[in-house]
């Protein structure tokens, strides 16, 4: 009998060590708000309904002297380059280019994730992505009007679809989300995932970034497309493009007073917690 008691006992305590270690290798599900740079606040925000899911969202305020945009630029450049990218982490983009803020970019090519052994990219490896970059004018991928793709140029104007002045800055996604404050019609509303998007208020001035977890349950399911447009629609944007989503949804912020870089969600490469190589990434440069 007693054998059984500590069978059971034994039981219990793997369980709260594993439900322990779940949510402690995760964010907190606490709400916070904190200005973390002058013009540059960020948000968690824990939704319950129509299931759980954990947002985090960063908003920039073009406006702020010392705030800038970048995306990554090209490892290789001229025709001849049809991967023009190194996969790196988000991390990795941070650290390397000193931003303050980073997220995971434009969908890419060549890709694919069967098993943890069996993926591409790994870090280090060539890639393209699908849509037009620009990074301090250095232009790689392709350009087509009226595309999801954000500009911002020298004097730190934003638009989406075209230009307004000569392009400095660009990165694309893989669709649109929200168009004059209204989302496009027909997005899917049905699969959840975690999920990445980039948004412009209507003025132009203030960018909306959100990173929401997903595919963790009892912590955070994800979100469909059509509520990610929602969401974005909801925190402020007027505009706004989907990003790469799934395993590649990062967001990473550098301490203010450490300079220590930190995964601010929980990504999800198998295994939580775990980066996945993309190809570009969105940046911003803050006031120090």
């Amino acid at each position: 009998m007693k054998r059984i008691w500590w069978f059971f006992l034994l039981l219990f305590a793997v369980f709260g060590l594993f439900v322990f270690y779940y949510y402690a290798s995760r964010p907190a599900m606490v709400e916070m708000r904190e200005e973390i740079y002058p013009g540059i606040i960020y948000y968690r925000r824990v939704h319950y309904a129509p299931r759980t899911m954990v947002a985090h969202i960063v908003t920039v305020d073009l406006r702020v002297k010392g705030v800038n945009a970048f995306v990554t630029p090209p490892d290789r450049r001229g025709r001849e380059a049809e991967f023009p990218l190194d996969a790196r982490t988000t991390s990795q983009f941070a650290r390397e280019f000193g931003v303050q803020v980073a997220i995971n970019g434009d969908g890419f090519t060549p890709w694919w994730s069967n098993t943890p052994w069996d993926y591409y990219p790994r870090v280090g490896e060539p890639v393209r992505p699908h849509g037009l970059s620009a990074s301090r004018r250095i232009e790689y991928g392709t350009f087509v009007r009226n595309a999801p793709t954000l500009f911002i140029n020298e004097q730190r104007e934003a638009s989406f679809g075209a230009p307004l002045r000569k392009v400095h800055t660009a990165i694309s996604g893989l669709s649109w989300l929200v168009r004059d404050k209204q989302p496009i019609e027909d997005l899917n509303d049905t699969r959840t995932a975690p999920r990445t998007a980039i948004g412009l208020d209507g003025p132009g001035t203030r960018l909306i970034l959100i990173v929401v977890d997903g595919r963790q349950p009892f912590y955070s399911e994800g979100v469909t497309v059509q509520e990610m447009a929602e969401l974005m629609i909801y925190y402020g944007g007027d505009n706004a493009i989907n990003l790469d989503g799934g395993g590649s949804s990062t967001l990473v912020i550098q301490d203010p007073v450490t300079g220590q870089y930190k995964v601010m969600n929980s990504p999800i490469n198998f295994l939580w917690g775990r980066e996945r190589p993309v190809a570009n990434h969105f940046g911003v440069f803050a006031p120090r």
